[in-house]
């Protein structure tokens, strides 16, 4: 069993419009609405994969409760923890003529203590459990900054391998508890290095704590860097389409590899041919399977040298 961490859970609602104009009304084409925020896309990824996962975190008020219903005939089984507070949504508005994708983000409940500290007891109870650990995505408001470093010493108390997939300042927190894998963008390691230089910027981050980094390059592709050596995985060609849950399809990808023993070459393929499917998928968070066929075999993976 994958165990898969939302802190901050969503319903993913994605408008499509024939074209998006600013200081318009629009008529709205096809209106879909997910269980969303990184962990639950990464578990549902994982459930096409033919991964048994488990998603936990927090879920409260309407939105929750419409969040647990589109939940509850999908794979993954449901631990979220309830929260007083309501659980927010994102909104993706996706323009036809051009295929790009506008998003809009609502903060999340406020947690309490309590809260937090039920959440602490289900997650040890699942990790317990689990083969492998995903921590996914921001902390919504009343949790602490060091919340993932606490979580990856619990999974690391129970050898159990974690990934931690997050910005900011807990991602520099959570990369000093010694995660196994790491996923940030150019721009989170920019942030947390004070380097625009992927290489060098991933480098530094292994040096800081995690055990690997794979770093999402957007179109481009993914840079890892890993006890085993620096590759490149880069897409066949650049596609146009709704960018919302690619990097999470990455990390099912990365994570489902890890499972079944594969190799890091064949681990970012799966992760970049799974990242392109989900940008050509019309809803947030899903992946188009016969697209992800076609690209597995094409993913170009290589060695890579940084420059000096």
């Amino acid at each position: 069993m994958i165990l898969t961490v939302t802190l901050n859970t969503a319903l993913d609602v994605t408008y499509t419009v024939d074209a998006l104009v600013p200081h318009t009304s629009h008529r709205v084409g096809d209106v879909t609405e997910r269980p969303g925020g990184k962990g639950l896309n990464v578990a549902r990824v994982l459930g096409a994969l033919g991964h048994e996962s488990v998603v936990t975190g927090f879920a409260g008020g309407h939105t929750g409760d419409v969040l647990r219903g589109l939940l509850a005939p999908l794979a993954p089984r449901d631990a979220l923890v309830p929260v007083a507070g309501n659980t927010r949504r994102t909104l993706a508005v996706t323009d036809r003529s051009t295929g790009d994708t506008t998003q809009f983000n609502e903060p999340g409940p406020q947690v309490s203590p309590d809260e937090w500290a039920a959440f602490l007891r289900t997650y040890e109870e699942l990790v317990d459990a689990a083969d492998a650990v995903a921590l996914c995505g921001s902390l919504p408001p009343g949790i602490h900054v060091g919340a993932y470093a606490e979580l990856v010493r619990i999974a690391r108390a129970a050898a159990v391998p974690v990934l931690l997939d997050t910005s900011g300042e807990p991602l520099r927190r959570g990369i000093a508890a010694r995660p196994d894998l790491v996923k940030p963008n150019a721009e989170e390691l920019a942030r947390l290095t004070g380097s625009r230089e992927p290489s060098r910027a991933a480098g530094d981050a292994r040096r800081r704590g995690a055990h690997a980094v794979v770093a999402s390059l957007g179109p481009e592709g993914l840079l890892a860097v890993t006890p085993q050596g620096l590759w490149r995985a880069a897409p066949p060609a650049a596609v146009r389409g709704n960018p919302t849950g690619a990097g999470d399809s990455a990390v099912a990808g990365l994570l489902s590899a890890l499972a079944e023993g594969l190799e890091w070459p064949e681990r970012l393929a799966r992760a970049v041919a799974l990242s392109t499917a989900t940008v050509l998928a019309p809803a947030a968070g899903e992946f188009d399977a016969a697209a992800y066929a076609q690209l597995l075999p094409r993913v170009t993976v290589e060695p890579y040298t940084p420059t000096p």
